[in-house]
């Protein structure tokens, strides 16, 4: 028996790297999963290969389970639509959807066009949306189910020429504490998982100077499969206790990170004004205030 005897899961993103080895560790679990990949270029422009997500069911199928491509954007509601019901409808339901598709328009902010802000945006975080709202009256329905979505240091922490990819990131994990929050009632949970690892996406990252060379010799010892493991345990009946929370899955590492709450506070009988405000809080909350960290500034240490 396996922990996801009887599910049907939507994995988004699940042609390469981190989604095919989700789509793969849930097969073994006893999954039936509907491997979503667009099958585009990096940015997610013109078609870079539409056969990566007809592969996985192959490898998923000669393993003996059960799987269905499909090559829907996430970027689109009819999309998204049509990933939900090919579970539906060679499934007969849906328990769970694992938001990891994404796209990359790394460039400085000063650089950064609307369109390659929208079109991070659109993907990542219209995305989840979209999976996650189509999914929702199901698992309403059948009171269960659970959303696992890719957030990203980018987002918790920071990194250089990314405002569109850390803005959608960080915007992935309101989504899904709201989620978590507003279904509860309804046995459906939702979780937050910031990967690291080695993958085409990650690949495309600026290897021109020492510093850069250096962090990406260090990426490349992460592991795309190892984040498959975590995601199923959120995903399995086992985990159902688990929602609302941000993870990070770094090799044989899990983390948990924290979440905003007030770590200082200043107050006045008088109310303030600005220069009060000036002379006074400023100072006052100075040894608080974060450094502009980049994730790798704090992330320091070989991974495990």
């Amino acid at each position: 028996m396996g922990l996801m005897d009887g599910k049907a899961v939507l994995v988004t993103g699940a042609g390469r790297g981190v989604g095919r080895g989700i789509a793969l560790e849930m097969a073994q679990a006893g999954a039936a999963v509907v491997v979503n990949d667009l099958g585009v270029s990096l940015n997610g422009g013109g078609s870079d290969d539409a056969s990566p997500a007809e592969q996985v069911v192959e490898d998923i199928r000669a393993m003996g389970g059960r799987a269905v491509a499909n090559h829907d954007s996430v970027a689109d509601w009819d999309g998204a639509c049509a990933m939900v019901k090919a579970a539906i409808d060679n499934f007969g339901r849906i328990d769970g959807v694992v938001n990891n598709a994404g796209n990359l328009r790394d460039v400085l902010f000063h650089k950064m066009s609307p369109e390659d802000f929208r079109a991070v945006i659109d993907v990542h975080l219209m995305g989840s949306f979209n999976t996650s709202r189509v999914a929702a009256p199901f698992f309403k329905e059948q009171g269960s189910g659970a959303y696992v979505h890719m957030t990203s240091t980018s987002g918790l922490i920071g990194n250089l020429g990314q405002a569109n990819y850390s803005a959608a990131k960080l915007g992935i994990v309101g989504l899904s504490k709201s989620i978590a929050i507003d279904m509860q009632r309804f046995g459906v949970r939702s979780n937050a998982i910031a990967p690291f690892a080695w993958t085409r996406m990650v690949s495309s990252i600026p290897s021109e100077t020492p510093e850069q060379q250096k962090r990406v010799e260090g990426l490349k010892k992460l592991v795309a499969e190892k984040i498959a493991p975590f995601v199923v345990a959120l995903c399995a009946d086992a985990g159902a206790r688990v929602t609302g929370q941000v993870f990070g899955v770094r090799n044989n590492e899990i983390y948990l990170f924290s979440q905003s709450r007030p770590i200082r506070t200043a107050h006045t009988a008088e109310g303030w004004t600005p220069e009060a405000i000036v002379d006074r809080v400023f100072d006052q909350f100075a040894n608080d205030f974060y450094p502009l960290h980049k994730s790798g500034d704090v992330f320091t240490w070989d991974p495990v």
